[in-house]
């Protein structure tokens, strides 16, 4: 029997983490003082051409947010109300739906049902129209 050496243990990379390294990274940190009503109106500006902060700024001084900027999509706050309403309405008449159900055994109707089917079709729609993004085609069939 002879005495062999125990296997060499493989040495295996670390799995990923964090971010990835790019080649334009960006490692300068620029301070700037805002009184909070000029801090206000460039965050305002900012969220209406639906960019970060950062990359905002980056696009007045230097005409492009950059590839990897943060764009955020405009939010239409009006439109978001209105909604949050909606769901407020649906949320009751499927609660009263429920509770017909549970108490008295009454099943809804399926024009009740269909009723609330577009209703949810509807808001969501809206919903992605506010949140600036495309509406797909309508659903067929039941």
């Amino acid at each position: 029997m002879t005495d062999a050496a125990p296997a060499p243990k493989v040495k295996r990379a670390a799995p990923w983490r964090g971010r990835r390294s790019v080649k334009d990274a960006r490692v300068r940190i620029r301070t700037l003082r805002f009184s909070r009503e000029e801090d206000a109106a460039v965050e305002e500006s900012a969220s209406q051409a639906g960019l970060s902060f950062g990359a905002f700024l980056r696009a007045l001084a230097l005409g492009s947010a950059g590839p990897r900027a943060v764009r955020r999509p405009p939010v239409e706050r009006k439109e978001l109300a209105r909604l949050l309403g909606g769901v407020g309405k649906l949320g009751s008449n499927v609660n009263q739906l429920t509770h017909a159900y549970n108490s008295v055994g009454v099943r809804p109707e399926l024009a009740e049902l269909t009723a609330i089917k577009e209703e949810l079709r509807v808001m969501r729609a809206a919903l992605l129209k506010a949140l600036g993004r495309e509406v797909d085609q309508p659903e067929t069939g039941a």
